[in-house]
């Protein structure tokens, strides 16, 4: 099982932890793979509230941009840079951005970054 940044543990892997209640901490947590204070952790939340399974996840930040989505869309889709962009969110709306966060914004939009045609290649000979 693969753990990725941002996701609870299985339930499975919480109740086995779970389960191993009164063996050392050090050895479920390298037999289950898992952290040390992954496991305490685990059993402090049985111990204090009852718990057994994993909290929702309450990380998401909501985007600093959202009012003006459908109109950031719009201005984006007319061929702007991403200087363009945020200069227009500063001065038309007060939103001053990163160049990282509106660029984040425009791939949650899903508005990439298209070549030019005219633009020259990068290589001169075939590869």
């Amino acid at each position: 099982m693969a753990w990725r940044r941002g996701q609870a543990y299985g339930q499975d892997l919480r109740d086995r932890v779970l389960a191993a209640d009164g063996e050392p901490i050090r050895e479920v947590a390298e037999r289950l793979s898992v952290s040390p204070s992954y496991v305490v952790k685990v059993r402090v939340r049985l111990r204090e509230t009852g718990e057994r399974e994993a909290r929702p996840q309450c990380n998401q930040v909501p985007l600093r941009l959202a009012p003006m989505l459908s109109a950031l869309r719009m201005r984006a889709t007319s061929d702007a840079t991403v200087a363009e962009l945020r200069a227009w969110a500063e001065t038309e709306h007060g939103a001053r951005v990163s160049h990282q966060v509106m660029w984040k914004v425009l791939t949650r939009l899903g508005l990439t970054l298209k070549k030019s045609g005219s633009a020259r290649p990068s290589r001169t000979a075939p590869t």
